[in-house]
């Protein structure tokens, strides 16, 4: 009777005639059959775990050159596993991520990071065209020569002399839209993003006009990528400062 009751009121009525238990025999198993779920089976594997990530960095990470979100994909694993920690613990501030990551373990963060790290996938062309030649040239300048007169550094000299990053974590920044570069240079500025102390990045940032941050992303989103995009090994020459999220872990070398 349980059964029953749990039916349609227009399939019972069908059932009281004489024959009833006959009808209700042959359309209750057909009932019985459409109310069972199909079970769909996700498989547990880093890739599903990480779909939150490419919602707004892409498919696998390797987001367009279109977009404000930056590519993840193929980017060290410590750079990677450093910014979650720093949005994690409050250093950088984004509502989507802080809550993406406010709750997950440094092993956690270092199994995305890894993942992420491992990907290494094409290059969208570059996003920047037809960009003024005095913008470019000032921003290869400070990229690959930096300004000693103003204690800015070379680009090159932490991130790489192709600019695709420096092992174990330092990011390359060729690949990456106009507009993501001048915001995080403006944020470093604004104390809106910081890194383990020595912040290297903000006394870099602290040294750049305007017009030193526009070219710099200009240049930079202009530039195709080499056929080696893979960040190269650190070198015995150092760093031209103190780096405190130069290593995994934000140790300072």
């Amino acid at each position: 009777m349980n059964a029953l009751h749990q039916l349609p009121y227009r399939v019972l009525h069908r059932c009281r005639v004489p024959a009833w238990t006959i009808a209700c025999a042959l359309v209750l198993p057909g009932l019985v059959h459409a109310a069972e779920p199909t079970v769909r089976r996700v498989p547990d594997t880093i890739a599903q775990r990480t779909q939150a990530c490419t919602v707004c960095h892409g498919q696998q990470g390797r987001a367009t050159n279109a977009g404000y979100f930056p590519r993840i994909a193929g980017k060290p694993a410590a750079y990677l596993y450093n910014q979650l920690v720093n949005f994690r613990e409050g250093r950088r501030t984004y509502a989507a991520m802080t809550h993406l990551v406010d709750h997950l373990s440094d092993a956690y963060l270092q199994e995305i990071a890894d993942y992420f790290a491992s990907l290494n996938l094409p290059y969208p062309a570059p996003q920047t065209l037809d960009a003024p030649a005095p913008v470019l040239e000032r921003g290869q300048a400070l990229v690959r020569h930096g300004d000693a007169q103003r204690k800015i550094p070379a680009c090159v000299q932490c991130h790489g002399a192709a600019m695709t990053g420096v092992a174990p974590a330092f990011p390359g920044l060729l690949g990456l839209p106009r507009d993501y570069l001048v915001a995080q240079l403006g944020a470093w500025q604004d104390h809106k993003r910081r890194a383990v102390a020595p912040d290297c990045m903000a006394q870099v940032a602290a040294q750049l006009s305007v017009d030193d941050v526009s070219a710099i992303a200009t240049w930079l989103s202009a530039q195709p990528l080499p056929p080696n995009t893979t960040a190269i090994a650190a070198t015995a020459t150092g760093l031209p400062l103190e780096c405190g999220s130069g290593v995994h872990g934000g140790t300072p070398p």
